[in-house]
């Protein structure tokens, strides 16, 4: 069972430091279950922040003060080399006029935050799906810029940031998709990722980020869990990445569907999940119209609407079946 909780703060403030304490115990054990030892120092993540992303200092800074500026919970907050974790979802851009990105988020729903956060931080409001409770797995901006992340199915881990951090710097400081393929070129990745960007004009790229080799930027409107091609294939086979993807291709050339048909699709096999006891579920469904400023969660049988100009705090309660936990903090 899992509770999704939709929250406004404008300004980081109560609501949000309340998360974080609530959260904080299981992040804490998460952060330090390879050894303090193997995590960056503050002063080493202050520096990489300052390095990389020097825009979101003065955020960074509300962050950790309203958490007690503690040194754990500060590197945390960094988001500078985390500790390795996989995922893994679809995601896809509709072939129409409007643009309209959508993505199944596939992961063990013990280990999610089930938090929809809209903030103006830094005078940029940003509605999306939080990780850490500072990054985000997908989001959109107000200036009409969307963004999603699927894993990029590699095994290495280098030094660089989380990419929900990174997903966050991008919608906290771009407004296009140009610009967001100018950050995403330059802040390094911990991990290996795809990170799909369109915007109001439906100028759409997709990057593959890697610890280990320069980003490739592509314009193909589809990414699923492999980048150019597969390299770990006891992954691919495990989350059928090569069958979403050739999926996905075949319904944006083949089949000319309305919007909503669109959406649908990521609610049936072969992108909706099923595998809760492996760690890879479809937790959700999100569907992000950013020239319209809203965005939907869905899952079968059931939408939850947000927008800018209509945002509901409140919650709802869903049930996973066969989920032990395994990708748990």
């Amino acid at each position: 069972m899992l509770t999704f909780r939709a929250i406004s703060e404008d300004e980081p403030g109560p609501k949000w430091a309340a998360l974080f304490r609530d959260y904080w115990p299981a992040y804490a054990r998460w952060w330090a279950r390879e050894g303090l030892s193997n995590r960056p120092t503050w002063l080493e993540c202050r520096r990489a922040l300052e390095t990389h992303m020097p825009e979101l200092m003065p955020l960074y800074s509300t962050l950790c003060e309203l958490v007690g500026g503690g040194d754990l919970e500060s590197r945390f907050l960094s988001f500078f080399c985390p500790p390795a974790y996989l995922s893994g979802c679809s995601q896809a851009l509709w072939p129409g006029k409007d643009p309209l990105l959508v993505r199944n988020y596939d992961y063990d729903p013990a280990a999610f935050d089930g938090i929809v956060l809209k903030t103006n931080w830094q005078g940029r409001g940003v509605i999306g799906t939080t990780d850490g409770l500072f990054g985000l797995v997908d989001g959109m901006n107000d200036a009409g810029l969307a963004v999603s992340l699927t894993f990029g199915g590699r095994r290495e881990v280098g030094s660089g940031f989380g990419v929900p951090l990174i997903l966050r710097y991008v919608l906290q400081t771009c407004t296009t998709t140009d610009e967001a393929a100018a950050a995403l070129s330059r802040i390094p990745c911990h991990m290996s990722y795809n990170v799909t960007v369109v915007d109001r004009h439906r100028h759409v790229i997709t990057a593959y980020l890697a610890p280990d080799r320069a980003p490739v930027l592509t314009h193909t409107p589809v990414a699923t869990n492999h980048q150019e091609r597969v390299e770990w294939s006891s992954h691919a086979r495990l989350t059928a990445t090569v069958e979403r993807e050739r999926y996905l291709l075949q319904r944006l050339s083949l089949h000319p569907d309305t919007q909503e048909k669109f959406i649908r699709a990521f609610l049936r096999p072969p992108l909706y999940s099923t595998a809760f006891a492996a760690g890879f579920g479809t937790i959700f469904t999100a569907a992000y119209r950013p020239k319209h400023g809203r965005a939907e969660w869905h899952w079968p049988g059931q939408v939850w609407s947000k927008g800018f100009d209509d945002f509901t705090e409140d919650s709802l309660v869903l049930t996973f079946p066969g989920s032990v936990g395994l990708a748990a903090f």
